[in-house]
């Protein structure tokens, strides 16, 4: 078991990363049955990616 009893908050304020601390965020889409990162799509289909619009389905009302 970890003893957090000694732990000091952090403020949000104290954490400062540089641009060079970070990594860029890699992001996977669903392809064909898999997945596969955006990054190596081609030009037409990373265009295509980015055009996808996103929604949510409502329920089908059932007739009485």
């Amino acid at each position: 078991m970890t003893d957090l009893s000694n732990q000091t908050n952090l403020n949000c304020d104290e954490i400062i990363l540089t641009d060079d601390e970070r990594q860029p965020c890699e992001v996977w889409t669903r392809v064909m049955g898999y997945h596969r990162p955006v990054t190596s799509f081609n030009v037409g289909k990373k265009g295509e990616h980015y055009e996808r619009k996103f929604f949510q389905e409502c329920r089908a009302k059932l007739a009485a």
